[in-house]
């Protein structure tokens, strides 16, 4: 590809993810086009021209047939991912998925295996990797405060079931995938050791003809997950757990970090969401209301949270696309999560611990 070429890309779906998160990032990213975006709505298609000023194409297979598109990203239902994105690697494009990357270490294995026949990018979108609490348990980590980390707790917490097709298991909805994908993932960087076993509690109490939701008038009928939680156990001991939940009015710390000498704790969202709805990514500033805390036995210190930046995704698939470098989502570690995931999923339902090696 001619590194003085934009690449042009097509979103796929103008839903909250399409509209808020990838249209957006891509319109503000140098050195990529955002070329169009598919809805099967005409109102939508309106809102498309007028709102992002690019081509609304009126379904997928018009996106494929075009020899103009070279990077496709589905901001679609998660189970529509896999075939999507093998249909798009093998009409000759580049895919980014939303996350999660697929539903199963299947799905996904088949997806790997068309990216490496067709030669094609395939990727997952992962901004949280660039949140600024995040990067602050990293930096953490890696200067010593802590001390050796021997167990890690991650929760994302929110009350009310899901919307839309969130909402519906069929589609791979639920906060599982949704809110799991990205604590699963930065797990996994921070544990890169090898995984012994995982096992999972999981609560589906939104349905209508469950005592919860006969309780609870004020919850809609809804076939997802209510609440989970992941329990990984790591081969030198270490373990990791991912609380996840749409029951929780108050959340649990979004990070509590053990070491030998010292603990961690932070509470919050990282405030680059709220600030790119608003139209202003590089307005975020976390309040220092929000600063996380080290204790270590002795003295309590607030710590700064660092920066985040989830311009860094699509930049570096710009460098992807034009100059050959390294998706900083690699695929192996999107398999290493969907296989982590997919082995929750079954410990859960099996009400067993699973040793497992994603």
């Amino acid at each position: 590809m001619n590194v003085h070429t934009e690449p042009n890309a097509v979103v796929i779906g103008y839903g909250y993810a399409g509209r808020s998160f990838h249209s957006y990032l891509i319109d503000i990213t140098p050195g990529l086009k955002l070329h169009g975006v598919a809805s099967r709505n005409p109102a939508t298609r309106k809102q498309i021209i007028h709102e992002r000023g690019c081509k609304a194409y009126d379904c997928f297979d018009a996106v494929l047939a075009d020899p103009a598109v070279a990077l496709v990203v589905l901001a679609t239902p998660n189970s529509t991912h896999a075939d999507m994105a093998i249909r798009a690697m093998e009409a000759g494009k580049h895919v980014i998925t939303d996350k999660v990357i697929c539903l199963t270490l299947d799905e996904c294995e088949r997806m790997i295996a068309t990216a490496t026949r067709t030669g094609k990018m395939l990727t997952v979108f992962q901004n949280r990797r660039w949140d600024g609490d995040f990067l602050t348990v990293r930096q953490l980590m890696a200067d010593g405060r802590l001390g050796d980390v021997r167990w890690i707790e991650m929760a994302w917490q929110k009350f009310g079931p899901p919307a839309g097709w969130r909402g519906c298991a069929a589609d791979g909805g639920g906060r599982f995938y949704d809110l799991g994908a990205h604590l699963v993932d930065q797990l996994l960087l921070l544990f890169p050791q090898a995984v012994k076993s995982v096992s999972c509690r999981m609560h589906h109490d939104f349905p209508s003809n469950s005592v919860s939701c006969r309780m609870h008038h004020d919850f809609p009928s809804n076939d997802v997950d209510s609440h989970a939680m992941i329990i990984v156990d790591f081969e030198d001991g270490a373990t990791g757990v991912c609380n996840l939940s749409s029951l929780s009015a108050i959340s649990k710390p979004r990070f509590h970090v053990f070491g030998i000498r010292a603990t961690f704790i932070t509470h919050g969202l990282d405030p680059q969401e709220v600030a790119l709805k608003a139209g202003d990514i590089d307005s975020a500033r976390e309040d220092k209301s929000q600063f996380g805390r080290l204790h270590d036995g002795k003295t309590e210190a607030v710590v700064p949270t660092l920066a985040g930046r989830w311009r860094n995704y699509y930049e570096n698939i710009v460098a992807v696309l034009t100059d050959g470098a390294e998706p900083l989502v690699k695929l192996t570690e999107a398999r290493r999560v969907i296989a982590l995931l997919d082995a929750a999923r079954r410990a859960a339902r099996l009400n067993q611990v699973l040793e497992v090696q994603p």
